[in-house]
């Protein structure tokens, strides 16, 4: 029963993903060039495309290639902490995106990043390999 909660996890972290990388590409762009970091030295398009981009490869990967879901649940979880600096980004500067129009939104959504990195391991099996892999290591020893 396990497997399969944490399979339809998967499934729908992989929806929500190429979602929001359709929305990157198309209806939410404007939303997505608010989270840009201003400190960041590339174009601020090239980012918004660039990650729509990698969001739709690692949704589809999430959805489709459960076979490497541990190694996709590793990239996935890089992917969300690389994000949290536009998250803080969209913060500090209270620019109004996503219908997040207060410091007190944007507060509640930058403290829910971590659960999306906790989601990603947990849902591909990638966190319960490294501690099984740990244990393996800390009994040869």
């Amino acid at each position: 029963m396990g497997s399969i909660v944490r399979a339809v996890a998967r499934v729908v972290l992989g929806a929500g993903l190429l979602f929001a990388g359709i929305g990157h590409l198309t209806f939410a762009r404007e939303d997505f060039v608010a989270q840009v970091p201003q400190w960041l030295p590339l174009p601020v398009d090239f980012v918004v495309v660039a990650s729509g981009i990698v969001e739709i490869a690692l949704g589809l990967a999430l959805i489709v290639l459960p076979r490497h879901r541990v190694a996709i649940g590793w990239v996935t979880a890089a992917f969300f902490m690389a994000v949290i600096p536009g998250n803080i980004e969209q913060f500090v500067s209270g620019t109004d995106a996503f219908g997040l129009n207060s410091d007190l939104a944007r507060g509640i959504r930058l403290l829910f990043q971590p659960l999306l990195v906790i989601w990603a391991l947990w849902s591909t099996g990638a966190w319960r390999a490294w501690r099984e892999r740990r244990a393996l290591t800390h009994r040869q020893v």
